[in-house]
């Protein structure tokens, strides 16, 4: 009895220390492996891209020229006059109906026959160039008459240094397209191109183009590699285009139309970016969309990500926030065979009109598209009647279709409330809900999807960000407390993947010098891409995903905020692994005791953690690794692994075990 009331003694004083060393108890969390809650989709981590912040043109589209084609609404826009012992003059803009999409070109007058006559262009905030890499330039061009004329292509510095040059020989009368390639001998973040004529005689110009070589999967006319790397980082499961906002258009005039963003780029008909003018303090006259990144282009990266495509179409509505217009119901069929059209272009045969334009643009196979989304952020009963009409049509032609119907621009309210009422009585597959909200409300909705009807429509969280506060650097609302709230609010996204089944942060991609609108998840200059605190943690998220959801308990019940701890965690059958994901809010560190139950792990666990000094602190263009997932071993003694949780982190804890 001595013994053993020594023996207790002893434990007690060694409990003793360890809480008068730590300062606290440990937190025992159970994390039952073999009591799996529900499926975790391969969709349930994803991105969403909209054409915003210079996303598109200027951004992913590779292409280097601005304006190539003239059909800004001022057509010089992004061009000047240069001359050297010579002169000429750039006749008004010649417009011609033969090509409605594509009206516009140049006629150039050269009297040039020592010097040279031309144009420069100033490529989106200038044109990134990297030393030893090659540049493809192409122009449709033709003389009149007996012009004699030759053409010189140069990429220049701003201080007229020439890193690129390239000869072209004399043109013809008809119009043709030429090309030549140029080998950068420099790196410049703001380089210029300069199209040069040396002879005498008039000349006319069009879709002038200039891409790299090194484009994502080297595809002429193609996306930049280094942002596509960036997305595919993520693991996406899912891919949703085009937006967002531009769906809808600031009018219907101004709506994104599927159809003239494919075929022949020279074909495709160049709009107005509804960001161009939305922001009233960031107006960006120079922004259009000239659909180089269309429909079908979206279609190819989401196969190339290994990942759902998930098109969102205009529902007959433009956004209520600006002209708010609605098509009549009795005039909404043209929507309505929009999206039954969308579906042939991406998974019928090649003996249908869409499916043959599809093979056309060097894709005969399907896209295998599952997935539509009807609508952005409308909300009333205007919207709930015109998705309806298209929810029957899609049910009654293509029932193999998932819809995804909408709830509105906000998280909660009285929109909000009427069209999930509405939309139980029709049928949806999933309904997209949004919310940009202070990093605060993110904290404290861990539990948001806890008590929603598991048997009932599925969520897809299609647009989240914390919006917090800002400092002098465009990426500076993407800070470290942003992405720990969110974070946070994902252990209860993950843990309730039996409703959830989709989720994406927004907007995804922004350019330093010419963005609308922050937090973004990647931002980018004309050469760099920096991932911010938000990509990381959505990485960790993605990465470890699982094929199951198990329960991960502090006295019984979720961890979902008290002591400063939120917790997840998930099983994969398939390679044999368990992931468990904390988030340490507090600015002390936490001790934890976890036991795994159900399994018997390897005795060393992986621990990967993503924290910062400051919870201010943000990754740039120029630092973009400030804020960056560390890895490091943990011992596994039985079936339990005693951790400390970094103040302020987010950790992922990976268990192996013999399957």
């Amino acid at each position: 009895m001595k013994n053993i009331h020594r023996k207790c003694l002893l434990i007690t004083g060694l409990l003793f220390l360890a809480i008068y060393v730590t300062g606290q108890p440990a937190a025992e969390i159970r994390v039952l492996a073999n009591k799996p809650v529900s499926e975790i989709q391969p969709t349930m981590w994803g991105v969403f891209f909209e054409d915003i912040n210079f996303a598109a043109d200027g951004g992913i589209y590779a292409e280097l020229v601005k304006n190539r084609s003239f059909e800004f609404s001022l057509p010089l826009m992004g061009w000047r006059q240069i001359r050297e012992k010579g002169s000429g003059r750039v006749v008004p803009t010649l417009y011609t109906p033969v090509n409605p999409v594509n009206p516009r070109y140049i006629y150039l007058v050269v009297d040039a026959p020592e010097g040279w006559f031309g144009l420069l262009n100033e490529g989106f905030r200038g044109m990134g160039i990297r030393e030893g890499v090659r540049y493809n330039f192409s122009v449709n061009a033709r003389i009149h008459g007996d012009a004699d004329l030759k053409m010189k292509i140069e990429l220049i510095k701003p201080d007229g240094t020439i890193i690129a040059s390239a000869d072209k020989g004399e043109l013809g009368p008809e119009w043709q397209t030429h090309m030549v390639s140029l080998l950068a001998t420099a790196t410049e973040p703001k380089a210029q191109l300069r199209i040069l004529f040396t002879g005498t005689g008039r000349t006319d110009i069009d879709m002038v183009s200039l891409f790299p070589s090194d484009t994502w999967k080297e595809r002429p006319g193609g996306l930049r590699k280094d942002i596509v790397e960036m997305i595919a980082g993520l693991n996406p499961g899912f891919l949703r285009f085009p937006g967002g906002c531009i769906v809808e258009g600031r009018d219907l005039e101004n709506r994104y139309q599927w159809k003239t963003t494919v075929g022949p780029v020279e074909e495709r008909k160049m709009i107005m970016n509804r960001w161009n003018v939305e922001i009233r303090n960031r107006q960006t006259p120079d922004y259009f969309q000239t659909f180089g990144l269309g429909f079908f282009e979206y279609f190819q990266l989401a196969e190339d990500l290994g990942a759902e495509p998930l098109p969102i179409l205009n529902c007959g509505m433009s956004c209520q926030y600006n002209a708010a217009e609605v098509v009549p119901l009795e005039e909404l069929d043209p929507y309505i065979q929009d999206a039954l059209d969308l579906i042939e272009f991406a998974n019928g045969p090649e003996t249908t009109k869409w499916g043959r334009l599809r093979g056309s643009m060097g894709h005969p196979e399907p896209f295998n598209l599952k997935y539509i989304g009807i609508g952005n952020e409308q909300w009333d009963e205007q919207y709930v009647e015109r998705y309806r009409e298209f929810e029957t049509a899609l049910r009654q032609k293509h029932p193999e279709i998932k819809i995804v119907s909408g709830s509105g621009p906000r998280a909660s309210g009285e929109a909000f409330d009427y069209l999930w009422a509405e939309m139980k009585k029709l049928d949806p597959d999933l309904i997209d809900e949004h919310y940009y909200m202070p990093p605060e409300w993110f904290l404290n909705n861990a539990t948001r999807y806890d008590n929603y009807d598991r048997k009932g429509i599925k969520v897809f969280a299609g647009e989240y960000a914390a919006h917090g506060r800002e400092d002098k650097d465009a990426e500076s609302r993407n800070s470290w407390f942003s992405a720990l709230a969110e974070a946070a609010f994902m252990t209860g996204l993950e843990r309730n993947a039996e409703v959830v089944h989709m989720a994406s942060y927004a907007p995804l991609l922004a350019h330093v010098e010419a963005w609308q609108w922050r937090p973004d998840m990647i931002w980018f200059d004309n050469l760099n891409v920096a991932g911010t605190p938000n990509y990381y943690v959505h990485k960790m998220f993605a990465g470890y995903r699982g094929t199951h959801v198990i329960p991960a308990l502090r006295d019984g019940a979720p961890v979902t905020g008290a002591d400063s701890l939120y917790a997840s965690a998930t099983i994969d059958r398939r390679e044999g692994k368990v992931y468990i994901k904390v988030v340490n809010s507090s600015k002390s560190p936490k001790k934890l005791a976890i036991d795994v139950e159900g399994i018997t792990p390897q005795k060393t666990a992986d621990i990967e953690t993503l924290t910062s000094g400051g919870l201010y602190d943000y990754n740039t263009v120029t630092n973009p690794k400030q804020i960056y997932p560390s890895k490091k071993p943990a011992a596994v003694k039985g079936r339990r692994l005693n951790f400390e949780a970094d103040p302020i982190s987010l950790s992922v804890i990976v268990l192996s075990y013999k399957k």
